[in-house]
């Protein structure tokens, strides 16, 4: 549970992304945090994992059936939202993508 309160926390310093990924209904796992997103690349659950060894998380992106998708590991503390933000929001037409979905 102290895991999922500290990844929380990391994830509170860029709020405004992780809102655009439609982040909803965080669960402790553990040594780290679950979630949903409802992402331009991916919606569905997103496991952060930490890895007291090395010092690091990993992204885990999971299909609807909680199967493996994709998988980033070795990510410092620094690169966090903006290894989750790639996997589930950004994609090259994003600009766009966000301008057809709002409508702007």
């Amino acid at each position: 549970m102290e895991m999922a309160l500290y990844i929380l926390s990391i994830l509170k310093h860029n709020i405004g992304i992780v809102l655009s990924w439609g982040f909803h209904n965080p669960v402790p796992v553990e040594n780290g945090l679950r979630f949903n997103v409802q992402g331009f690349n991916h919606t569905g659950k997103v496991e952060i994992l930490y890895d007291e060894g090395w010092d690091m998380f990993s992204v885990r992106i999971l299909n609807s059936d909680g199967s493996l998708k994709e998988e980033q590991e070795g990510i410092y503390i620094d690169g966090l939202v903006e290894c989750v933000d790639r996997l589930v929001e950004w994609c090259p037409n994003y600009e766009e993508r966000v301008r057809g979905a709002y409508n702007l």
